[in-house]
């Protein structure tokens, strides 16, 4: 019995941080775009990096793949100082 609870117990940790980190993908995504609407004194090709990361970071998003996307919102957002 103890054992079961122990399984079901990690499932929902499990569950609960896929959870959060599904939900914390579109706040970086928003955050992202709202440093991009404000202007920058960034070269045209960072800007241009930053716009394909935050691209594929929405791709990883929506195919599931939350941990993915987030490492790859984190480049933009610390190329951006966010």
């Amino acid at each position: 019995m103890m054992k079961k609870i122990a399984v079901l117990a990690a499932l929902v940790a499990i569950a609960w941080a896929t959870t959060a980190l599904a939900n914390e993908c579109p706040m970086d995504m928003k955050e992202i775009d709202e440093a991009l609407s404000k202007g920058t004194k960034l070269s045209a090709a960072d800007l241009a990096e930053i716009k394909k990361w935050r691209a594929q970071g929405e791709e990883l998003h929506n195919a599931g793949k939350h941990k993915e996307s987030m490492e790859i919102l984190d480049k933009a957002k610390d190329m951006l100082g966010i």
